[in-house]
Formats: C-alpha cells, structure tokens, sequence
C-alpha cells in the first residue's frame, strides 16, 4: 500500500457484543464493549494540497461521524468482531460519495478476553463495484497472552514457574472474512503453555504455532501463524529475550491426521514372525470383519530387545513402535488390536507375563479416554477397558524409546511435554539392562503357504562403543568378471563357494553376492546376465551355508526378486531403492526412480528383509560438487550432503503407507562415490555424525536428522581414495586395488571407531583380525 494515504487513528466506538466482555458472559446475552478503530485509505492527496480545498480529498471528519452514528446507535448485539469488520466495510464502500476504493481497517478489543492484554483484527478490503466489496487478506492478533510456566535449561529455572507473554499473530491471504474464537484461543494457550515444561524457547514458541493451528485445522484456508514467545526476567541487564517464529499447516503435518501410537511387544516364540504377523494384518483390517475400515502404517521405531519389566522371570521382549492413520474410532480400533492378538497367538496369562504379541493403543491424538466405571482401580487393570494416553507410558522406556524414534516432538495431551523430554527425564535403575536395537533377518524364500518368512536369525547391535558385539564383517563375493578389485577370480561356481567357506571360517556375519561392477565405465549388464551369475552362487551357499545371511548386490527389482527367492535375505542397493538416474534430481520427479522406489519397497516388504541403502548420485565418479552444503561449514558439507541427500531418499521409503520397517534399515554413507578424496576422508572419520541426532538443512527446512539412529555400513575396501592417498605419499607408489589391504585396515579401524555395524571388505581373514582388534580397543 504505497502513495498517500489518510488515516483515522483509535476512533473510539461502543458496541453491544454477544459474550465480549472480559468474564463470559451467559449465552446469547450482550455486552456493550470499547472498540478502537483505525483506518488507512490510500488517496492522492496533491490536488488537495496544492488547492487547499476540501473538495479534493476525503472529508476524515465525515469517515469518523458516519462510523459513530452506524455503531455507537447500534440495538441488535454483535455476534462477533468480524460481524463488526463486515459492518464498518458495509458503511464504508456503502457510500459512494466518499470514493473509496480500498480501506486498510485495524480493530482493537481493548478489554480482551481474560489473560489477554488486547486483541485486534486488521483487514484490507477493496471495492468490487458499486458497494461490493472484498477481503483480500487479514490477521487475527493476540497480544500479551501471560502465562506462568516452566521454561530455562538451568537448575534454577526449572524450580519455579516464570512470566512468559506470548503474542500471536494469523495471517490469512485471498481469504474474506475469517473468524477465529479469541476466547477460546487465549484460554487454550493459557492452559497449555501454564501446563507445559520447556528447556527453550524456541521449543515453547514452535509448541504454541501448533497448538494455535490445531485451533484452525477445521478452517478451508490455510494460514501464517507467527508467535513471540518472551522471557522478561532472562537477562538482567534488558527487558526481555525473545524468539519469533512463523508457522503453517505444513510444518506440522501430523495436525491434518490424528497421530495414532501403538506400541507392540513380543517374547514367546518367533518373537519377529509375531510382530510382522500382527502389522500385516493390522493393514488389512477389512479381511477380518471390519469392513469400510482402514489402518495404514505411516511409521515404525527401530526394534529392540528389552529385559521383562515388573515380573522379570520370563524371556526377553521385543519391543518396537508404529503411527497409523485410521478411521476406526478408538474402541474400534481396541477390538481390532484384541482380535489380532488372538488370531497371532497370545493367550490368557499372568498380568505382564510371556505373551505372543501384545499390542497396546498408546496415543489417539490429543484426545484422553477411560472408559472404566471406576477411574480409579489399579492402572494396570485395564483388561476390556480402554485409558488413552496409555497411563504408564511415562515410565516405560520401551514404550518411549520407539516413540522417539518416530515423533519425538509430540506433546503428551496430559503430561504437556514432548515425547523427547520424558525420555530424557525418565530415571531406569543403574543395573537394569540397558534396551539394545536388533535386525531380524528372515528365511528366505518364506516356507510353502506362508506369507509371512519365519527368522533365521537376528543381530543384536551394541548399545555405544565397547559393547560387544561391536562391528560386524560383511564379506564381498563379486560374480562379476570386471569388478574393480577381485574381478574374474570368483565368477565361477566352485570359487564362489570356497570364498563363502573362507568367509565363514573368518567369522563373517554376512555375504554380499553381486553380479554388476558399480566401477566408473562399468560395461553394462542386462537384467538377464545379472540373474545367471549370481543365482547360482545364492542357491549353492545358502545349501551348504543354511544359517548365514546373504545379501544381493543390486539395484534392479527383477534381480532383487530372484536372488530372494533363492535364498538372499538382505537387499544391498547403491543407488537407495531410485535408480542410476535419480541425480540430479528433477524438480518434478522421474517417472524411472518412482518405478524403482515403488517396487523396491513393496519387494522389502513383501520379504521382510533388511535394506542396505547407500548415498551417491548415480556414476561413481561424477557429481563431487557439495558446495551447496558449505553453510554448515567446509569441513562438514559432504557430511551434511549425505544426511539431506540419503536422508529424503530414506523417509521416502520408511514413511507413509507401504513403508519399509525402520527396524529393516541399514545405511550407507556411500564412501567412493560421487566424493572427492577429501569428501571420502571427511564421510569416513566422521561417520558417527552422519547419523546423530542433530539438526540438518538451513532456514525453515531446518529439522532432525533423517538419518537419526540408523546403523552403518562402511565399504571403503581396496577403493581408489585408498591409492590416491598412498600415490601422494613421499613414495609416491602406484597400486593395485589388491595392493590396498594395508591401506583398508586403517581405513576399517576407523570405521570400527566410529561405531559402524558392517564393514563391507575383500580380505575377509585380514579384515576380521583388525575387526576383532579394533573391537577391543573401542
């Protein structure tokens, strides 16, 4: 709104308002309220001032009269305030001797609702043609909303309660008129903010934009919401610190769809099989009865291996986590998880013995439930009855754990603290066991007449460094005849299975069996040739080898889908489930890397087998520029670069409907490609950090990690860098990728160091030695 313009500032008018004082008023009864109105009217002036004569402008005197005269008279009580903006631009654009042709309209409440300093609506409206007007945008403002509550990271703010003033500011564009309940928002954010318990500010302020939405999740148009959040008593020496922030629907995506948590448990019989069992039938809820129902699993935790709580003799549990969008109510919802429970085998025992499967409905939303007729009664009495959230949530920290690890940003709906913060606060005895993550690795192909594969085995993985197992050994058998380090010396069946014995007898966790070179200039190899080199070689090893996992080496569906069926029960792709042509990627999507995403995933499912996906941007040798990543620091870009990078391509398969189980995931930093020598070193002795629990990205893409909390593997094994290293050395000595295993030793070492979970390597006897060692010493 540039140019001149003519502005009535605070014209004081007094109108009868439905429920508008500061105390609610009985419904339907009026209370006559202040009101401060200020317009803008954008107007040239200069006829006006080089003529001094009134004629030439607009009469300000005849705006504030006709407004006065329209309200201060006014008999029938106002519904609300934007009933009172409509009526001011009625009177307004309703004569059109004043030529208005557009009004900037700002509408203060003086006295707010309780715990409200003020609240005002500002509004632009134009005129259409003759009185028709329209609101092209406008915001609904909340100013000084005091709250007592806990906020401070120090020992001393977390003792006693402290002022924070809380402004809230909607913005709505190309909109007309909107409403918004001011007293049910300032009471909501009063209570919520008074009952929570943040350590920053920036936790509370981004707390209350979503409990502000959550207030306008039913409203056709989408809004801006910015809040500040201030502490007048943080620093001595100024008057408040304060943060602000803006917020839409799309940075809260769960607001749109009620967040359903269930946390699941096993500990008789195949505990893995269990789990797998109930979730496949949890999303085909209409083959058992429930019919025009749906559960769809968005996200699953990581899987872990819990000692038994509360009665303690009794085998281990497997614990894990999943968020599903439904549309069965909650008592619905209760059967359905009881009938699957029956159909995967739990049978009536002991309160918190050995069961089957237990499946327990944690969190429905904000919504809080108990449908026993004695609230009271033991909490763990609960059979038949259903109390959401779950009452023991808080001091279960194999229920919080996996929450965590999918939403560790929801708000408990009574507790009013993060997921994250009671995981944090929760005290576990100092000689209790502490939970470990595990990867079940199926059989494979599944048994004749089951859908489901029964375990073959399962990995425990070490809780932090100097935990046993520690890292595991990946052996690699190439089939091929071109492989950049060991080609044509197993692509024959005898040899294959030698080096699978040889594998064995060093102790390898693992075999992956490839039959296409990734080298740069790689011929190429048809699905067909990929197929003949290297099923065989699965088909003998897991004869003469029925207990040791095989991963294929792939990245095509139809070579995925055969390997498995002969025996593979772990799928290792380069390129992550998209393809060799997913770099760059196009701004609107590649029909070829959604074909390889959607059948890579359905064919994990299908299984149930562990992923390995690893970061690079298609050929090997190409596409080393991370200089896009430079604002988290030089020597951390290709780090970041992998986690933005590896991370999208990972959420896109984990979440949504038909996502891979987190618990299935493995990933891979991508050392050698698509790095500079650098880049590899940098990715290699900073591993660690590609999957910690930090923020990446910038700006408001700025969020946690993706890759949080995934396991690792490092294939550095005999790799160019490795040569170009030692080519750079005094000696300046050429070598051959089978020259490098002293140089892959160090590289392993630090690989073990940064508590990687594989190593993928050649020289699998040598490589175990410094394993084995490297173990030992971190």
């Amino acid at each position: 709104m540039g140019g001149d313009k003519i502005r009535v500032n605070d014209l004081l008018l007094t109108v009868p308002l439905v429920g508008g004082a500061v105390w609610p008023k009985t419904k339907g009864q009026a209370a006559l309220q202040p009101f401060l109105v200020s317009l803008v009217v954008p107007f040239d002036v200069s006829a006006a001032a080089a003529t001094d004569d009134l004629r030439h402008t607009i009469n300000y005197s005849l705006l504030c009269s006709l407004l006065r005269q329209a309200f201060n008279d006014q008999t029938q009580p106002l519904g609300s305030l934007e009933d009172l903006v409509s009526g001011i631009f009625d009177a307004l654009f309703g004569r059109e001797d004043l030529a208005l042709n557009e009004v900037h309209l700002k509408l203060v409440q003086p006295r707010a609702p309780l715990n409200c300093k003020s609240v005002r609506i500002e509004a632009n409206a134009k005129r259409v043609s003759n009185s028709t007007w329209i609101v092209e945008e406008m915001r609904h403002c909340c100013e000084d909303i005091q709250c007592l509550t806990i906020v401070g990271v120090n020992d001393c703010e977390r003792e006693e309660r402290q002022v924070v003033r809380i402004n809230v500011s909607i913005e709505w564009k190309q909109c007309g008129i909107q409403r918004v309940d001011f007293r049910g928002l300032t009471r909501r954010l009063h209570e919520k903010v008074g009952q929570s318990s943040f350590q920053m500010l920036e936790a509370l302020a981004s707390y209350v934009s979503e409990e502000t939405l959550r207030c306008l999740v039913d409203i056709p148009h989408s809004p801006v919401v910015t809040v500040r959040a201030a502490k007048p008593v943080a620093i001595v020496f100024a008057e408040s610190s304060e943060i602000e922030i803006s917020r839409t629907h799309a940075d809260f995506p769960r607001i749109f769809s009620t967040p359903v948590a269930l946390a699941i448990g096993s500990n008789l019989g195949d505990r893995f099989y269990n789990i797998e069992l109930a979730l496949r039938l949890l999303e085909d809820p209409q083959s058992l009865d429930f019919k025009d129902s749906f559960v769809n699993v968005v996200d699953t935790s990581f899987m872990y291996e819990t000692a038994p709580m509360y009665v303690t003799n009794q085998p281990s549990f497997i614990n894990c986590a999943c968020m599903v969008e439904t549309n069965l109510a909650p008592i619905e919802l209760l059967k359905l998880l009881k009938k699957i429970e029956q159909l995967v085998g739990r049978v009536p025992s002991i309160r918190n013995g050995p069961r089957a499967i237990d499946l327990d409905l944690i969190l429905y939303g904000d919504q809080t439930i108990d449908t026993r007729t004695e609230p009271r009664k033991e909490l763990d009495d609960l059979e038949g009855q259903l109390v959401v959230p779950h009452p023991r949530m808080f001091e279960r920290e194999f229920v919080l754990r996996p929450l965590n690890d999918m939403v560790p940003d929801l708000v408990h709906p009574i507790l009013y603290r993060r997921i994250s913060d009671l995981l944090a606060t929760l005290v576990t005895p100092p000689d209790s066991t502490p939970m470990q993550k595990v990867i079940p690795f199926p059989q494979c192909p599944p048994p004749a007449g089951r859908s489901v594969p029964s375990t073959l085995t399962h990995w425990t993985l070490r809780c932090s460094p100097g935990d046993k197992p520690g890292t595991r050994v990946m052996a690699t058998l190439n089939t091929t005849p071109d492989s950049f380090s060991d080609g044509s010396t197993h692509n024959t069946l005898p040899a294959a299975l030698e080096y699978a014995q040889s594998a064995v007898s060093a102790g390898a966790a693992i075999l992956d069996v490839g039959g296409y070179s990734t080298r740069p200039g790689a011929a190429f190899v048809s699905p067909e040739e990929e197929m003949s080199r290297v099923v065989p070689s699965i088909s003998a090893i897991r004869a003469s080898h029925p207990q040791l996992p095989m991963s294929i080496d792939t990245f095509r569906p139809s070579v995925a889908r055969v390997a498995l069926a002969a025996g593979a029960n772990c799928i290792n792709d380069v390129y992550a489930f998209t393809g060799p042509n997913s770099f760059p990627v196009k701004a609107a999507g590649g029909a070829e890397s959604d074909r390889y995403l959607v059948e890579m995933k359905a064919l994990a499912r299908e299984f149930a087998v562990p992923i390995i996906l690893m970061h690079s941007r298609g050929d090997a040798g190409t596409n080393k520029d991370y200089s896009v990543y430079d604002y988290s620091g030089q020597q951390n870009a290709v780090v970041e670069g992998v986690r933005v990078e590896l991370g999208a391509k990972v959420n896109s398969i984990v979440k949504g409907k038909g996502g891979v189980r987190r618990w299935l995931v493995i990933v891979d930093p991508g050392v050698g490609f698509s790095k500079t020598l650098e880049g590899n070193l940098q990715v290699l002795r900073s591993a660690a950090s590609v999957t910690a629990d930090v923020p990446v990205g910038q700006g408001p893409l700025r969020a946690r990690n993706p890759l949080a909390g995934f396991p690792q593997l490092i294939g550095a094994s005999r790799k160019s860098f490795l040569g170009a290293i030692l080519e750079h050395t005094d000696s300046g000595r050429k070598t051959a990728p089978k020259e490098r295993s002293w140089a892959t030793a160090a590289a392993v070492a630090c690989a073990v160091q940064q508590g990687a979970l594989l190593v993928r390597v050649h020289d699998t006897q040598e490589m175990a030695d410094v394993v084995n060692v490297a173990n030992a010493l971190w």
